[in-house]
This record gives C-alpha cells, sequence and structure tokens, in this order.
C-alpha cells in the first residue's frame, strides 16, 4: 500500500514530512516532551494515543498554528519553519482539526473566501463526501456538526495538500459518511500524496493506515505497521497495560427499571427532519439512541433540551406534560444536556472549577468565586469522582479533549441529575476515559437517574445501555435491548431495512 519511490534514483525525496524530537510546555503543562513522526509519499500514518497524550498540539505545530519550544521538521527535505496556518498551507501541510474552523456568523461562501478556496473545487469534493446539495449561502451556524466536519474537510481537500491531516474527523460522523472520509483519505495516499490520520476507532486505523505513530505523555513510544490483531499491541503502547473497556450492560445482573417513566416522548416532530418519535424513559435505565447523519436525533434532543420548538408530539415529565421555551426550563425540570461539540457548553477561558460551579450562579452578575461552603465541596467531588486533570487551573481550553468532555458531564454531576441527555459523550475520547464514562453512567442510573445516550458508535450500546432506539428518516424504526443490540441488527434498522419492534 506504501509507495516505494527510490529517492536515490528519482533525486525526490519520497518524506513529505519528518518531525523529530518535537517539545511544547503549556506553563506548567508539558503537552508534549519528545514526539517524532514520518510521512512518506503514498502512505497514510496513524497517530495514536490517550487524550492528553500530546497528539492534537503536535499536529497544530506541524501546521503552524502553535510554536513548538524544540525540535526540528522537514518538509520533502529541507528544514521548516512553519509560523502560521497559513505558511503551512503553502508548505502543503493542511489539517482538518478536532473542532470545526468555521466561522458561525458567516455562510459557507464567506468562509470559502476567507480561506481563499475556489467554491467549484469545494462543491466538487462537497459531492464525492456525499454532501452535493450543500448551498454556498448556507448559514454555519444553522448546520449540523457532522456537516461542518465534511465542509471542513472539502475546503482542506479543494487546496490539494501534499499532507491532509484529520484529527478526529469521523467521531462525529455517521457510518455512511465515514466510509466515504476513508475512501477519500486512501484516494489520496494513491495519489502519492500523505495523510497523517487520528482516530480512537481501530476499525478505521485498519481499514485505512499502513502504520501507526504511538504517543504516551508526550513522548513518541514506537511505530508499528498495521496488521490483523494488531490493536493489543497498541493499547498496550498507549497505555502501558492491557486494558478492558467495561463490562457489558446486557451481562449485568441489573433489575429491569419499572413503575412510571421519568420521561415520556409520543409523536414528538421538530422541523426539519424529527417526524415521529415516541418512547418512556425510566428511572434507572439508559437508553441509547442509533441513527445515521440527519435523521433527527440532533431535532430530538434540542427539544427535549429547550432549544428548539416542536412542531406536533408530546413530552411528559414524571406523568406531567412538558413544554419548554427556553433551555432553562429544561434544566429547571430535571432534563441536564451535554452537547456533543464541547465548545458548546464550555466557558473555554475560564477554569474547570468555574466551568463546573455555573449552574449554581442563577444570575450573570453572581458569576465568579464559589462562596458557599457545600458548593465548593461539591465542585471538588465531581473532579475527584472524574478524575479530571486540572493542572490547568487558568483555562478550560487548555485540558485534552477527554478532560473538556468530563467538565461538562461533572457540572451535572456536580449540581445534581434527574434526568441526562448525553449526545455522544465520548466522541473524540480515548479508550481510558471511555472505560471511566460508562461505569459513571452506570452508577448515575443504579442511583435513579434517567439517561438518554445518543452514541454513533454501534459498539456502545450493549456496553452502556440497557436498551436502544433506532430513527430512520425522522421515525423510530426499532427498540432493541442491549442483549439484542447487535451492530448488524443496529445497522439495519438505522438503514431502514427492518420493521419497527416495540416502538410504540
Amino acid at each position: 500500500m506504501t509507495s516505494q519511490t527510490d529517492p536515490m534514483s528519482s533525486g525526490v525525496t519520497d518524506t513529505l514530512l519528518d518531525a523529530q524530537n518535537v517539545a511544547k510546555s503549556f506553563g506548567a503543562v508539558r503537552a508534549l516532551t519528545d514526539a517524532s513522526l514520518t510521512v512518506r509519499r503514498g502512505e497514510v500514518v496513524a497517530l495514536m494515543g490517550a487524550n492528553g497524550a500530546g497528539k492534537s498540539t503536535f499536529v497544530k505545530i506541524l501546521t503552524g498554528a502553535i510554536r513548538p519550544d524544540k525540535g526540528r521538521v522537514t518538509i520533502r527535505g529541507a528544514e521548516a519553519r512553519v509560523g502560521s496556518p497559513a505558511e503551512a498551507r503553502r508548505s502543503g501541510l493542511v489539517p482538518v482539526y478536532q473542532e470545526p474552523s468555521l466561522i458561525p456568523d458567516l455562510d459557507i461562501s464567506d468562509n470559502l473566501r476567507l480561506g481563499d478556496t475556489n467554491a467549484d473545487t469545494f462543491r466538487h469534493w462537497a459531492a464525492e463526501l456525499g454532501h452535493p446539495e450543500l448551498r454556498l449561502d448556507a448559514m454555519i451556524r444553522d448546520l449540523p456538526l457532522a456537516t461542518l466536519r465534511i465542509i471542513d474537510l472539502a475546503r482542506a481537500l479543494a487546496s490539494t495538500p501534499d499532507v491532509l491531516l484529520l484529527d478526529e474527523l469521523t467521531a462525529a460522523l455517521p457510518t455512511d459518511l465515514v466510509e466515504r472520509v476513508l475512501r477519500v483519505a486512501r484516494q489520496q495516499a494513491e495519489d502519492g500524496r500523505g495523510v497523517i490520520y487520528i482516530s480512537h476507532r481501530f476499525a478505521e486505523i485498519a481499514a485505512l493506515c499502513d502504520r501507526a505513530t504511538v504517543l504516551r505523555d508526550g513522548r513518541s513510544v514506537g511505530d508499528v505497521d498495521i496488521a490483523p490483531g494488531i490493536e493489543d499491541r497498541v493499547v498496550e503502547m498507549m497505555l502501558g497495560a492491557r486494558i478492558d473497556l467495561g463490562q457489558r450492560a446486557a451481562e449485568t445482573a441489573r433489575p429491569k427499571p419499572g413503575g412510571a417513566p421519568r420521561l415520556r416522548v409520543q409523536n414528538l416532530a421538530a422541523a426539519p427532519k424529527l417526524i415521529d418519535a415516541s418512547f418512556d424513559l425510566h428511572p434507572g435505565e439508559v437508553l441509547g439512541v442509533v441513527a445515521l447523519e440527519g435523521q433527527g436525533q440532533d431535532e430530538l434532543f434540542e427539544v427535549l433540551a429547550g432549544m428548539r420548538k416542536p412542531a406536533g408530539g408530546t413530552v411528559e415529565i414524571d406523568g406531567a406534560p412538558a413544554l419548554f421555551r427556553h433551555p432553562a426550563d429544561a434544566i429547571a425540570a430535571g432534563l441536564k444536556f451535554v452537547p456533543g461539540n464541547r465548545a458548546e457548553a464550555l466557558f473555554r477561558e475560564r477554569s474547570v472549577r468555574e466551568n463546573i460551579a455555573m449552574p449554581f450562579s442563577a444570575r450573570a452578575r453572581a458569576w465568579g468565586p464559589l462562596r458557599l461552603r457545600h458548593e465548593k465541596a461539591r465542585v471538588a467531588e465531581a473532579v475527584e469522582r472524574l478524575q479530571i486533570d486540572t493542572r490547568a487551573q487558568g483555562e478550560v481550553q487548555r485540558l485534552s479533549g477527554g478532560n473538556q468532555q468530563k467538565v461538562t458531564i461533572g457540572r451535572w454531576l456536580a449540581h445534581g441529575v434527574e434526568t441526562l441527555l448525553l449526545f455522544d459523550p465520548t466522541r473524540g475520547i480515548d479508550v481510558r476515559t471511555k472505560r471511566q464514562i460508562y461505569p459513571l453512567v452506570r452508577e448515575l442510573a443504579g442511583q435513579g437517574a434517567a439517561v438518554l445516550y445518543y452514541t454513533s458508535e454501534l459498539a456502545e450500546v450493549p456496553l452502556a445501555c440497557d436498551r436502544a432506539v433506532v430513527i430512520f428518516n425522522g421515525c423510530v424504526v426499532d427498540i432493541v435491548e442491549a442483549v439484542d443490540a447487535t451492530e448488524e441488527r443496529l445497522m439495519r434498522a438505522a438503514y431502514g431495512l427492518t420493521s419497527a419492534e416495540g416502538a410504540a
């Protein structure tokens, strides 16, 4: 799969990018200590490691978003000092970061102009990636996260990069779009370019990549060729020991929730894509939601979180009708929402403790240091319980993606949880943090909380959930017990290839 150009005979180096001994600190936090990576023509290299290992920092250094403290980077054999993203692009290194790099108050066309991107070339790549219908006058703020990731990738591809860097791109995408992304990335390599691919999904690494460079605690700990059965070896390199994601919920002896439902949704509809959703969620239950992109799951969660008005149907909480005009109404009714896009949930320039303490401040003018002893204690308990890294006390934006996600969950953990709405909570999260989040969700359910859990990873359903509802074309088409939630059944239902079973 890897190109075998002979640099001696051709006069052209086969190495597109070579980074050696790169280091970077943010105050007291050492993000990178000694990181190295090589990318050759015609290959896809996975950059792997647990959250906090330094992957995203390494990518931002390579692409000029931040400057390293030390290290050497060569591009096509010549030493490079990439001082800005624009310089990186001119050098042929183009990233698609973990969070969309688009300006929400501008439309697609304006964002393309800011990056000097040809609109016709962008449309070509958008169509290749499954979005031929995109209108250039669409406002970025009105588009779902998965679409924003595709826009970012199509914009990057339109610049014809020598090395394309994909940082957890597929974490927010459904299976059908993931397949398109993998196909396009492989084609880039086959055309003689290079790709750096960051993902926590081993199946994608195995399907796409030629080899993997593994980081642990800011250091490169080795390269491995991708081959069948390599997963255990990579996990050992990332974490230093074998681990288990956790026990399947279906294999855990727990009584089935009974009695009246905490949340009842009947024939719920919301523009533009939710048509008819009905299900019950009981205290002590984790109910999964499975759907491909754009099937109505975004609208479902936004209605329940008070962010969108329904077009029809009813929502009941503990048997009483509920109608939310504002997210504050949903919070007051006990529905706490953790969005898939962490940037929407965090005050990124505030500290970990201030972010977790936010619900305790009822008014904006009350924002500031916590004054009540019991509130301080509850925040500290949430930090300890979730093992949140608080070394970067000044700003939560300096934390890894996994720790940022734990902050969004810890906020409601400290404030108290009756009904938790989790939208893809492990998106872009490493296996170690997943191992913390799954038991936490199960523990909250065991204490009587009701949890609605959307996931873009089908394998999570039997790990975290008691049941799952599958949405296709805006309607609930299947309700599956965790013990029966095989990936094949869930995928067939998500593609509309099965009739509803128990979806009443």
